[in-house]
């Protein structure tokens, strides 16, 4: 039975309870629970095969789980980045009219989320000439049309070099302070993932450990999962928080009262 979890953040935006997926006879993820609340950076970090793209599959609806439930707040709106988004190099397709695809925007207002994401003067860039960090701001731009509650992000930095990326998450991290909105990551940047996220998940079809990143760089399931190396790097991140919570309860939506 799912037991009401107490939400320093306000109320969860999507909560997942015992998920999991079988597909052609293997088990691609195992009871998982996990929660995302408004104001949060929870990252999804796992080896390779590990089920973590599968995992926001399912969180989305785009996959249906064969056991456990997912629940989502009232009205909440979602965004979502994916792992890959291939653009042929000869489809005449601009900054413009990729943000535009699925909904007709005002130019204005494509030109304020191209500001706020760093890329205000590539609006008529055709897509095929940016590079990985300018797509990837293209792609979270879009996403932050939609206005969402929570901002699924799969893997936003892959293929973008080290100061892309730094830079990237800070972008991230500047999204989450001024719209307030939850964001769920999959990322296989360890450093990057211990000093910007509130919560971490380790995740290798079932959950290995969670919790916040001072906690789950101290986990023996950590260090089995990445090595004792990785544990050693990450030792060197602090990440300071002010509120405490434990997770890893199944955790149903008990508030809607937040919901946009």
């Amino acid at each position: 039975m799912s037991k009401t979890m107490e939400v320093a953040n306000g109320p969860a935006l999507i909560c997942a309870n015992d998920v999991s997926l079988t597909l052609q006879g293997n088990s691609i993820l195992d009871a998982v629970s996990l929660e995302v609340r408004r104001g949060e950076i929870v990252t999804i970090v796992g080896p390779n095969g590990a089920g973590k793209s599968t995992l926001v599959r399912v969180l989305l609806g785009l996959v249906a789980p064969s056991g456990g439930t997912i629940e989502r707040a009232d009205g909440v709106r979602v965004g979502y980045v994916p792992q890959r988004f291939a653009v042929p190099e000869n489809l005449p397709l601009t900054v413009r009219r990729l943000l535009g695809l699925t909904a007709r925007v005002k130019r204005d207002v494509l030109q304020a989320v191209l500001e706020e994401t760093g890329i205000a003067g590539q609006i008529d860039t055709p897509v095929s000439a940016l590079s990985g960090g300018e797509m990837q701001r293209a792609l979270i731009a879009k996403a932050l049309l939609r206005e969402p509650d929570l901002l699924v992000l799969d893997e936003p930095v892959q293929g973008v070099d080290f100061i892309g990326e730094t830079r990237l998450y800070q972008l991230i991290g500047k999204i989450r302070h001024e719209r307030g909105c939850g964001i769920l990551m999959v990322s296989h940047d360890l450093h990057m993932v211990m000093a910007e996220s509130d919560r971490v998940i380790c995740l290798n079809s079932h959950i290995c450990c969670q919790g916040q990143p001072e906690r789950v760089k101290a986990d023996p399931e950590f260090a089995r999962m990445f090595g004792p190396e990785a544990a050693r790097v990450m030792a060197v991140y602090a990440h300071d928080h002010d509120h405490t919570h434990e997770h890893g309860e199944a955790c149903p939506i008990h508030d809607h009262g937040d919901s946009k």
